[in-house]
């Protein structure tokens, strides 16, 4: 059975917590932040656990040799 190749871009985007939770970073992240206020952008820096069974489905197969807790 050949080695499966990470997804690098979710790689970057979702983590493994040490009890196991997929978490994912938030959306709008990363540019058109100037209109923003302070407290929107500092909310941007927390971490959302991934609650749909689909998506971590999606991430497992994406990352395969992701640590899971």
């Amino acid at each position: 059975m050949p080695k499966i190749k990470t997804h690098k871009s979710t790689a970057k985007r979702f983590k493994y917590t040490g009890s196991g939770k997929l978490m994912r970073t938030k959306i709008g992240k990363s540019h058109l932040r100037r209109k923003k206020s302070k407290r929107v952008k500092y909310q941007f820096d927390d971490m959302l656990e991934v609650t749909a069974s689909g998506a971590k489905k999606r991430v497992q197969k994406l990352m395969p040799y992701a640590k899971k807790g």
